[in-house]
């Protein structure tokens, strides 16, 4: 374990150095802010210990610039002239700890233990949601990469979303990823997909309805939006709903009940919603067959998917995220492509966009040779 320390005085940092690595830590040590600055840009350190008052650059200072920079690295504050007020200032900045001086050996060693196991445990909860989560959303360009900042930004705020894109292109992935990645990561996801229920039953499908409403209405049924309470609700292909439906949306969204179909009580809920269109729903509004009001409700982050053909760089890995897919859902030895075959793959065009491939990817393996050939691509695609 590495442990970087940061105080203008020599005693402190030698005094610290000697002890942590008496403890069989290892340890740098600088003379400034600037000087730890540098070193933690280059080395990656579990632990950063800090004095905060320093000359030229103060210790709060090096915290906000380490915090701008990305570095994740638990810093833990060190102070002679402590008080509750600079304490909380640098809890506030970023600070996983503050400590007094004179400093005490068991009270250091417990912060270190309580620092690394939280940095522990955030990594292997980053790398759970994106081995559950983040997995699929495969690619490397531009487009995708902004698609990845965005939700970084925007999920842990309760902000709706409006994820709009051609069919195939992955906007549910987004929806999801959105959801993982916010503080409601623990309540229930529901997806709808407006397009595939028909009218007449999406009210009971989202408000749920009572026993006896309508003919076939044998018992109570619990709506979409009350499953979703405290979760995230995808309403995938919004721009399908009826204007009947899209008016009880936007009850939910503004006062945040409902009223099952057949009820006369209403039922609040929390949930954020998130919703998908391949539509533009710009020009359904002008046509009036969307709300604008309700445009306006879910479109406070407006993230758009792109297609197949704008992202053709990100095909040779999604060939190979596939391929690694498909051949341990059949329990066969993983295939290999031609750089040939892929080129070719490269250069058609993908008008049913990630779902087309896909479906690509899996005809090659199963009628293609032991290795996916370029001849192989002309035969069956």
């Amino acid at each position: 374990m590495k442990i970087l320390v940061i105080d203008d005085e020599r005693a402190i940092r030698n005094s610290l150095k000697e002890i942590l690595m008496d403890e069989g830590y290892t340890v740098d040590v600088a003379e400034d802010g600037p000087k730890g600055l540098e070193l933690a840009g280059k080395e990656r350190y579990d632990v950063i210990f800090c004095d905060i008052k320093m000359p030229g650059m103060e210790g709060t200072e090096v915290l906000v610039k380490l915090v701008e920079e990305g570095i994740e690295t638990p810093v833990v504050m060190i102070s002679g002239h402590a008080d509750i007020a600079t304490a909380v200032e640098c809890m506030h900045k970023g600070a996983f700890d503050f400590i007094e001086k004179p400093l005490d050996l068991n009270r250091i060693l417990i912060t270190i233990k309580n620092a690394t196991d939280k940095a522990n445990l955030a990594k292997e909860n980053k790398i759970l949601k994106k081995k559950v989560y983040g997995q699929q959303m495969i690619g490397e360009s531009e487009a995708i990469r902004h698609i990845r900042e965005m939700i970084e930004k925007v999920a842990p705020t309760p902000a709706r979303v409006l994820i709009t894109g051609p069919n195939g292109s992955g906007k549910e992935l987004v929806a999801r990823s959105l959801h993982q990645q916010s503080d409601r990561s623990a309540m229930p996801y529901i997806e709808v997909n407006c397009a595939a229920i028909p009218s007449e039953l999406i009210e009971s499908e989202l408000f749920g309805h009572k026993k006896g409403s309508f003919t076939s209405a044998v018992k109570d049924h619990k709506g979409k939006f009350e499953q979703a309470d405290g979760g995230t609700l995808f309403l995938d292909e919004i721009g399908d709903m009826s204007l009947a439906a899209q008016a009880k949306v936007l009850r939910v969204l503004q006062e945040k009940k409902l009223t099952p179909v057949g009820g006369d009580k209403d039922i609040e809920v929390n949930v954020r919603v998130v919703a998908a269109t391949n539509k533009n729903l710009k020009a359904e509004i002008e046509k009036g067959t969307f709300r604008e009001d309700l445009y306006h409700r879910l479109s406070v982050i407006i993230i758009r998917v792109p297609s197949l053909d704008e992202r053709k760089d990100d095909i040779p890995l999604l060939v190979d995220y596939f391929t690694q897919q498909i051949c341990a859902e059949s329990g066969k030895p993983v295939r290999e492509f031609a750089p040939e075959a892929v080129t070719l793959l490269q250069e058609r065009s993908w008008p049913g966009n990630i779902r087309e491939l896909r479906n690509v990817v899996e005809r090659l393996l199963i009628l293609g040779g032991s290795v996916i050939s370029a001849q192989d691509v002309k035969d069956y695609v």
